[in-house]
């Protein structure tokens, strides 16, 4: 049965098909255009009733949340592709703890400062730089805590890659590409090294080759 993956080219369906590749479950994509209302038919509300991507569909069940996804295809395939979640019970609680993190502090900063670098025109909006330097100052303290946790640990959930650090992979990628913030990451010794490593993983290269868009080329 081939996963059905619902959601725009950019951001977090990257992070559920970055975790798919990894377990090697097949895939397939259905385009969700959210400057055009696709996520606001009736069709897509019965999906997912707040109109928000990515949605799942693998057989007749259906999931939606990234972090979510990405949790269940790691668990139901544990024994399958990469190990994302850990080998012990306090693996997967650090794990657990570092995609809190990436949940409740680093993606809150960048994904406003994403919003209004990158899509205010696309979405009628004019973008308001005094939200986008605090959000860079949120930002830049969170980055901190990372250079120290990487300072002892070669990822974040430990010495293995995990959900921990797959789930920055989409708007890192445009934080050092089409937004010119590379310097946040590169004056960071171990961040920098830490970026280098993910980014560069067949996994994450193979979905950005999946979904190019503007901002990918």
């Amino acid at each position: 049965m081939v996963v059905k993956v619902y959601g725009p080219a950019y951001a977090s369906p990257k992070r559920v098909m970055v975790c798919l590749v990894e377990k090697g479950i097949e895939f397939e994509t259905v385009p969700v255009d959210l400057i055009k209302g696709d996520n606001r038919t009736p069709e897509f509300l019965k999906l997912q009733p707040f109109g928000a991507v990515p949605v799942i569909e693998d057989g007749d069940f259906t999931l939606f949340e990234s972090r979510a996804i990405m949790r269940y295809y790691s668990e139901k395939f544990k024994s399958q592709g990469s190990d994302l979640l850990g080998k012990t019970i306090e693996e997967r609680g650090v794990v657990e703890q570092w995609l809190e993190v990436e949940a409740q502090n680093f993606h809150p900063p960048i994904y406003d400062m994403t919003l209004h670098i990158l899509f205010a025109s696309a979405l009628g909006f004019t973008a308001d730089e005094k939200l986008i330097k605090d959000s860079e100052e949120k930002l830049g303290k969170v980055l901190d805590v990372y250079e120290e946790r990487l300072s002892k640990t070669k990822y974040l959930g430990g010495d293995f890659f995990s959900l921990a650090d797959l789930s920055h992979l989409p708007f890192t990628h445009y934080l050092v590409g089409p937004m010119k913030k590379e310097y946040m990451i590169r004056n960071r010794k171990h961040l920098s090294a830490w970026w280098d490593d993910i980014s560069n993983r067949p996994s994450w290269k193979k979905v950005l080759h999946l979904s190019t868009t503007p901002f990918d080329e």
